[in-house]
């Protein structure tokens, strides 16, 4: 264990930090290491926690929007899982109002090693739009 998460952990043991706090502290830790210093056989890559969508836009008035939305993978894993629960003609409908809507999606088709195939490649994806005052980046951490 590094000096640096020992010390994070200290302060969540004796309350000067909460759990969110230790976990975001523990994280920028973790980003901040060079690879180099992982050692022999240690993972290049933690696995992903969260699905992060960052907006960032500047209106012509100086001001500036930014929208930060972070989503448990484990709540997407969560939900892959609870669709065999899903009685079967809810599924169907489910199916056409997907469809209806411009998401033609197969919830039957829906497992939890695909879920976690895609975590796996999703390294990072950066959604460019026409605005160059705006932008957006998806992606797990």
């Amino acid at each position: 264990m590094s000096e640096q998460r020992r010390q994070i952990l200290e302060m969540l043991a004796e309350g000067k930090i909460t759990a969110d706090e230790a976990e975001r502290l523990i994280n920028a830790v973790e980003r901040e290491q060079p690879e180099s210093s992982l050692g022999i056989g240690a993972r290049s890559k933690a696995k992903p926690k969260y699905l992060r969508v960052v907006l960032n836009s500047a209106d012509g008035s100086g001001g500036q929007d930014r929208i930060n939305v972070q989503v448990p993978l484990q709540l997407l894993r969560a939900g892959v899982r609870l669709t065999s629960l899903i009685p079967p003609r809810a599924i169907t409908l489910a199916n056409e109002e997907l469809d209806k809507s411009g998401f033609p999606i197969d919830l039957n088709e829906l497992k939890p090693q695909q879920l976690e195939e895609l975590i796996d490649h999703l390294d990072e994806v950066i959604v460019d739009i026409d605005d160059a005052d705006t932008s957006i980046r998806v992606f797990c951490e």
